[in-house]
């Protein structure tokens, strides 16, 4: 009997365990939560994240970044709060963008909301040389990084 429970519990530990656990990253100026897709083998860039179309940047919920007081986003002045951040991959240049509206459930949901959009940045993709195997949203001194796969994207953050 204790063993038949004991492999039940295990079993339901194993199950909901999240496929895209949850993560965070802080910095003096922004707060960050999302969650983390893996690679696992895939290209990410271009297949499995299509360039040109808006990408929640994260799994399950959309990823939120929290502003402290009034910040610089890119050279856009955004003032203190939550928003939900999504991106736009490219080739050669990818889009950012702040939209007032958090804890969306994905690219659908934002479409709804893509008027209320704070800010729009547009940056430019570098390639690393190490995989990433899973997301990592991150910061630089105060600049959000995003890295994933062998891409990085980097989006200035400062003190309005």
């Amino acid at each position: 009997m204790f063993l038949a429970t004991a492999m039940m519990a295990t079993a339901q530990e194993k199950k909901e365990a999240p496929k895209s656990p949850p993560a965070s990253a802080k910095s003096e100026l922004a707060d960050v939560s999302y969650s983390q897709p893996s690679k696992k083998g895939r290209v990410i860039f271009g297949e499995l994240v299509p360039y040109g179309e808006v990408w929640r940047t994260g799994a399950n919920m959309s990823t939120d970044i929290t502003f402290k007081t009034d910040v610089m986003f890119g050279g856009r002045e955004v003032k203190q709060g939550t928003y939900s951040l999504f991106t736009i991959p490219g080739q050669k240049e990818w889009t950012v963008i702040l939209n007032g509206v958090p804890a969306q459930r994905g690219a659908s949901q934002y479409k709804d909301n893509k008027d209320k959009n704070v800010a729009e940045v547009k940056v430019r993709p570098e390639q690393i040389t190490t995989v990433e195997e899973k997301l990592k949203i991150d910061f630089e001194g105060q600049d959000l990084v995003i890295k994933w796969d062998l891409t990085k994207v980097k989006v200035p953050i400062s003190k309005k």
